[in-house]
């Protein structure tokens, strides 16, 4: 009955600037409301429920004799917030302001409006849930909807004014109330489903935003999960708390990756205005298309190859024009098209991540990290990152540490460089780097990593004494004097850089290492100009990377990495990594490095496929300035889908290129695109592997 029910579509048509896009091969399939639950309550008839009807549930004791209460009363389930610290509740009402209204007007695609008045911008999200009839959401940011004097209308008023804002797509139809008040979406997440013998479901238990329209399956698949496990608990003998930790084990990863979805989906949308008028309308309908990280641009080719392969027009047409190298042909996939940084040109959009190997005496690398990075840039990665490297002996992480702390690294490291460029169209950079209260540790495998050595300990400092854990060191406060000792470190070592051949220079500042602690204000509490406000937080960061500017060649390069976020509630935000970006960018800046967290140990990071890459997104449009990310970039269809979505234009990969160092040539192949070989593997440059 539920199937028979369904309307079909399998298009999204983008409605945006004045342009159309459409994309075709999805599938979708809707049903009116009212309808599912006249289904479901015909069929509890049928096996002998008694339904209920116009009577409130606000307190599980209402049913003391019950031997299982399922709390399925909504996103504002009275009975969970009862019980919300059982439950481990977590609500959080999002930014946007949205209104769910229906239409006559009969959609045959998944249809989204972006249009904008004197007010501000504003999205509909539309599709058919009937023959005939439409669901027609419209969502926008709060200041816009203060601007049109929306906060206390009545239903009649809001149609009214949105009805101007979409006159033109609704033609002759009409929009339609139903209850429909604007809201804000509340996020619902609970860590323990289940109280004693009390179970949330459905919305009580998660919600996931209307704009991946999943809500009401996700509802109906916890049911289904539910009896199953309640019927495998009776026939095994299981008692009744067995049976709900075993639901709560069955369905919380799917409802967490779910979730995961469901946010950047939600985030993209409260932030269009990023994207709205200044991305082109090919690349703004790959970013919509591809927002919740589930469609690929590798999995989109399956479903629409012609808006890919224009998607992947635009981005050659457009790196051809950046870079100044003419494009060629057949179109390469994003990541196989180049990019220019002043006079570097790298032939990829792939870059090895800095990786510390721990495997250097006294700053001194050696063999290891000549085969490491010479391995790795025969491997094809467009940009190769050097580990950090310390500029003092007292800034190294530990005593395996590589430096350019001594004339005598010089030679080792113009070795490695030398090698690369003549063996290799790979571009090397090094990351220089002060760990600050990060420093004087043991090896990762000596003990795990951020424990002090104990017997070799040196002298550490930071901007504030504030010990990363309870098994390092407390840091000396920063003088003057260290200050400008440390500037000074950076500038020498950067000569040695210049001398060594580097072709881009990065200054290291995140991961709560020295130059990260002074940016964060859970690490830096100086009440000098050096502490207190962001500008003054970022004051002597800038004037180490004005100092290094001045002396590294001009015509080269420099990046700086920072964490765009401390993960943790008042420290470093990613509003916060924007005003950065613009300094460093006024400061000289060519690209920054955008990573998260590690710069207080009580983090509470939000961990999964591309977590940092929309941070690396909000940096690159919001303080215009290119952008690396990095962060559990695994797959070639997820790189290319950053690069074609202006998410970022390099993508920084570490633990791929440590179990695969030909990971660029390995998806090269895949992707049928002629990556040149060395000279020395030339004989295998049309060889056709056979992995099974």
């Amino acid at each position: 009955a539920i199937i028979n029910s369904f309307v079909h579509w399998g298009d999204i048509d983008i409605f945006y600037k004045g342009t159309q896009t459409v994309s075709r091969g999805h599938g979708f399939a809707g049903m009116q409301r009212l309808r599912l639950l006249q289904i479901l309550e015909e069929r509890a008839r049928e096996v002998g429920v008694v339904v209920r009807h116009d009577i409130r549930v606000t307190d599980n004791e209402q049913f003391p004799d019950a031997d299982l209460i399922i709390a399925g009363d909504g996103v504002a389930s009275a009975i969970r917030d009862k019980y919300e610290d059982e439950f481990v509740a977590d609500v959080v009402f999002r930014p946007n302001k949205f209104v769910w209204l229906g239409s006559n007007k009969a959609f045959d695609t998944f249809t989204f409006y972006f249009n904008e008045n004197e007010h501000g911008l504003w999205r509909a999200h539309c599709y058919q849930y009937m023959p005939g009839n439409s669901t027609f959401i419209i969502e926008t940011t709060e200041d816009t909807w203060r601007r049109a004097g929306l906060e206390a209308v009545t239903e009649e008023q809001t149609v009214e004014y949105c009805a101007k804002v979409f006159e033109k797509e609704l033609g002759n139809d009409v929009l339609i109330t139903n209850n429909s008040l604007w809201r804000t979406f509340p996020r619902v997440k609970n860590a323990k489903y289940f109280h004693k013998n009390i179970v949330l479901l459905g919305d009580a238990l998660h919600t996931a935003h209307f704009s991946i329209g999943s809500g009401t399956k996700l509802a109906m698949e916890d049911a289904v999960a539910l009896n199953d496990v309640l019927n495998n608990a009776l026939a095994d003998g299981k008692d009744l708390q067995g049976a709900l930790q075993a639901f709560q084990e069955e369905r919380e990863p799917v409802v967490d990756s779910l979730q995961r979805a469901a946010q950047v989906s939600m985030e993209w949308f409260e932030n269009v205005e990023r994207y709205h008028g200044v991305m082109e309308p090919a690349q703004f309908a790959f970013s919509l298309l591809t927002r919740s990280l589930r469609i690929t641009h590798d999995n989109l080719n399956l479903r629409d190859a012609d808006l890919v392969d224009e998607i992947n027009e635009w981005v050659a047409d457009t790196a051809e024009k950046q870079s100044g190298e003419p494009r060629v042909n057949p179109t390469p996939p994003p990541i196989f098209t180049p990019f220019r940084l002043r006079e570097l040109l790298l032939e990829n959009r792939i870059a090895v991540s800095p990786m510390c190997m721990y495997s250097a005496d006294d700053g001194l690398i050696g063999d290891w990290h000549l085969v490491h990075l010479g391995s790795r840039a025969i491997g094809g990665a467009g940009l190769l990152m050097t580990e950090a490297t310390a500029i003092s002996p007292q800034g190294r992480i530990t005593p395996g540490c590589a430096g350019l702390y001594k004339d005598e690294h010089i030679a080792a490291w113009k070795k490695v460089v030398d090698f690369i460029h003549a063996n290799t169209s790979t571009k090397i950079g090094t990351q220089l780097c002060h760990a600050g209260r990060k420093a004087s540790t043991k090896f990762p495998l000596q003990g795990g990593e951020q424990v002090s050595l104990g017997d070799g300990d040196w002298e550490i400092f930071a901007p504030s004494p504030i010990a990363y854990t309870d098994d390092t060191q407390t840091p000396q406060e920063m003088t003057r004097e260290d200050m400008n000792q440390v500037r000074d470190d950076f500038v020498v070592a950067t000569e040695r850089a210049a001398a060594c051949g580097f072709d881009i220079l990065e200054l290291h500042c995140a991961h709560g290492y020295l130059l990260s602690s002074f940016m964060s204000p859970q690490t830096n509490q100086r009440e000098d100009e050096f502490g207190g406000s962001l500008e003054n937080r970022l004051r002597f960061p800038l004037t180490v990377f004005s100092a290094i500017r001045d002396v590294w060649p001009g015509e080269k390069p420099m990046s700086v990495r920072i964490s765009a976020t401390d993960w943790s509630e008042g420290g470093f935000s990613a509003e916060d990594a924007v005003v950065a970006a613009k300094m460093f960018k006024a400061a000289g800046c060519d690209i920054l490095d955008v990573s998260a967290g590690q710069v207080v140990a009580e983090q509470k990071p939000v961990y999964g496929r591309l977590f940092q890459t929309p941070f690396s997104d909000k940096v690159r449009l919001e303080a215009d300035i290119p952008t690396m990310t990095v962060g559990n970039i695994q797959s070639y269809a997820d790189a290319n889908s950053i690069i074609a979505g202006g998410r970022a234009d390099i993508c920084v990969i570490a633990r791929m290129h440590l179990f695969d160092p030909y990971w660029t040539r390995h998806a090269a192949n895949d992707l049928g695109y002629d990556l040149d070989m060395p000279d020395q593997y030339k004989s295998v440059q049309d060889y056709t592997p056979r992995w099974n």
